[in-house]
């Protein structure tokens, strides 16, 4: 799996956080051993759509299907955060996934 990278083009506004997101988030704690990149995905993909981070989330859930998970283990665990973090964040969140599965061509990783 190739290393992530923030988005270069935020770096003409501001190259810090470009940079720690490279070095730190995607350089170290991406990298840590204790967890896969499939687990590290599902943790995100989750944590983003309880708190409503959309802008985000489609980033995170091609990576997720990238790193292993399925299209069924996504909405698995898109559906069971529906409980513990509302309807609506999910509904949102299973729809981001729908079409970046329809997009892509694919229904499973």
């Amino acid at each position: 799996m190739p290393k992530q990278h923030a988005p270069q083009s935020l770096a003409q506004i501001a190259p810090k956080l470009v940079e720690v997101t490279d070095e730190v988030l995607f350089g170290d704690v991406w990298e840590r051993p204790g967890l896969s990149p499939r687990d590290r995905s599902l943790i995100t993909v989750t944590t983003l759509a309880a708190l409503y981070r959309t802008e985000q989330l489609g980033y995170h859930l091609s990576l997720a299907l990238r790193n292993g998970l399925s299209q069924e283990e996504l909405a698995e665990g898109i559906t069971h955060l529906a409980f513990y973090a509302g309807w609506p964040n999910a509904m949102t969140a299973i729809t981001q996934l729908k079409t970046i599965v329809e997009e892509s061509g694919s229904q499973t990783a």
